[in-house]
């Protein structure tokens, strides 16, 4: 048989293949028929033609194809008893892009900022072939290849993305597809510096996180340590205080993994604490006054240290400099030196401080001596060095004061010069100093200046006992005067016997060690021939050392 019919046929419009014999059998059993069609939307005709015009039989197939039947075979079949003879029809039906569908790559695990994604717009089936391509995205045209690739993916790309492909017939939509990115950021509302007191939220989100398909976990640190988790994508404080400031991060965690958002600070503002102010009189010469005021408080406060009410120094503004004032200032601190100090600078020193959400204050009174002394070159040190105590006062220079010197409380001597020398000092000089100035306006005592005299340690005093009740018992005690504190060692001959500090020490169960300051006391109990003999005591320190020799008997 023979198949007449277009090359194509369009998907939807009604087509005709006719299939033909050139000859009729009237009698014969032939029987000429269409194979593969679907009887549901197809009509099948025939006609008979045996006249003076010509012979022929002819079965006519009239449907309307699908884009399914593209490609699809049908056979035009004539039959005598068994044997068949047919011809073959391909049909070539056009059609819009059908099947058109996203793919996503990769297909699994969180996409997260950074990432490499590939989304491609396949098209099940298409004829004639897709000629173009158009990506969008939320609704908005973002690119027109057959693969969109995202290199380097941000938190904006996260979003429904679908893709058209079209045809010289029309074009094929694809489902919208969604592009998740997994990353965590956090926010702060009303704003990452609020007023303490203010009620504040703290907001861990993934994009798409109300739509996100399973559930997440959400874990919350401040300033990296641990602080809760839970479902909860929120941190909530009611009224936030100045001790909830700090950097806050989260971690999101889903069935695929995790992701950690970058920590964000917390700024709580709140007006100055009560300030604390120090006063701190000079002991080395007492004419120096130091005013140090500091304070807690966000932002930063102006600080103004005043003595009764007459301000002094301040952070902020200008003061004009005086001769014997230094004013030095650092964030929420104040530092006032009054140099020369005397009876003239005592009274109530106030500081104040005020930044944008209110003030404070803290008052103090200080007394300042007329009296003060000053030890030269310094208050520590070496034996042999030549010192100099010199008694200053603020009183009235042009009368002749009598000055009294004083050493751990007992006086030393009185005389009109202000000064008490040492032209070598000794290890027994060493005490707490004072003077005493005495003038027609009364006396001043100045404070307590302690010297002290390096030396190193003087001839060990060693002592040994022997006790033989309830048995024998040896006592070797070895102590001596040094400043810094000694090293004491006890020998017999080559074998160290015990150390005030750890040594090589020979250990006996016999042997018992008592340490204490600059001492040392060994007892040996069941004492035998062979504990006796010489035992030397040795002392040490930064500034030399001495030792002692006994001889033991048992």
């Amino acid at each position: 048989p023979s198949v007449t019919s277009s090359e194509e046929q369009t998907e939807g419009q009604m087509s005709t293949l006719v299939c033909s014999t050139p000859y009729v059998c009237p009698a014969g059993d032939i029987v000429l028929h269409w194979e593969g069609y679907d009887p549901r939307v197809s009509e099948v005709s025939g006609r008979v033609q045996l006249d003076t015009g010509g012979a022929g039989h002819q079965v006519n197939l009239t449907s309307s194809f699908s884009w399914k039947d593209h490609s699809k075979k049908l056979l035009c079949q004539v039959s005598v008893g068994s044997k068949r003879a047919s011809t073959e029809v391909v049909l070539r039906v056009r059609h819009t892009p059908k099947g058109t569908q996203v793919r996503l790559s990769p297909s699994s695990g969180n996409i997260g900022v950074g990432d490499t994604v590939t989304l491609s717009c396949e098209v099940g089936s298409s004829h004639p072939p897709v000629s173009g391509y158009r990506w969008y995205k939320d609704g908005v045209a973002v690119g027109t290849e057959r693969a969109l690739a995202l290199r380097g993916v941000r938190r904006q790309d996260h979003g429904w993305y679908h893709c058209e492909a079209r045809n010289a017939l029309g074009t094929g939509v694809s489902p919208p597809v969604t592009l998740r990115v997994f990353s965590a950021e956090i926010s702060a509302s009303p704003a990452a510096e609020v007023r303490e007191g203010t009620a504040t939220t703290l907001s861990c989100d993934v994009p798409g996180r109300e739509g996100h398909p399973e559930e997440l976990t959400y874990t919350w640190y401040k300033n990296s340590a641990w602080l809760k988790e839970g479902p909860a994508h929120t941190l909530v404080f009611p009224a936030v205080a100045a001790g909830d400031a700090g950097y806050y991060s989260c971690q999101v965690t889903n069935s695929q993994g995790n992701d950690t958002a970058p920590a964000i600070s917390l700024s709580v503002t709140y007006p100055p604490r009560i300030p604390t102010l120090t006063l701190f009189q000079e002991t080395q010469g007492g004419r120096l006054v130091i005013v140090l005021c500091t304070v807690d408080s966000h932002p930063p406060a102006t600080l103004a240290i005043d003595r009764d009410g007459a301000v002094l120094a301040t952070s902020g503004a200008e003061v004009a400099p005086r001769q014997r004032l230094g004013v030095t200032a650092s964030r929420n601190s104040l530092r006032l030196e009054i140099r020369d100090a005397g009876p003239r600078d005592s009274g109530r020193y106030g500081c104040t401080a005020s930044n944008a959400h209110g003030n404070a204050s803290a008052t103090k009174v200080l007394v300042t001596r007329a009296a003060g002394l000053l030890i030269q070159p310094s208050a520590e040190v070496t034996e042999g060095t030549a010192v100099t105590l010199t008694c200053v006062g603020t009183g009235d220079t042009e009368e002749k004061p009598l000055y009294a010197w004083y050493r751990n409380g007992r006086r030393l001597q009185e005389s009109s010069f202000p000064t008490l020398e040492f032209p070598s000092i000794r290890g027994d000089d060493a005490g707490a100093f004072q003077c005493q100035i005495w003038s027609r306006n009364g006396s001043d005592m100045s404070e307590t200046a302690p010297l002290r005299v390096l030396y190193p340690p003087r001839q060990p005093v060693l002592s040994s006992f022997l006790q033989s009740q309830g048995g024998s018992l040896g006592i070797i005690q070895c102590s001596v005067e040094s400043d810094p504190e000694s090293n004491l060692t006890l020998r017999r001959g080559d074998d160290v016997i015990a150390c005030t500090r750890p040594c090589p020490q020979a250990t006996s169960p016999r042997v018992r060690v008592t340490r204490s300051y600059n001492g040392l006391k060994v007892e040996m109990r069941d004492v035998v021939v062979e504990d006796e003999g010489v035992y030397v005591c040795q002392a040490g320190n930064s500034q030399g050392s001495a030792s002692a020799a006994v001889d033991f008997k048992a």
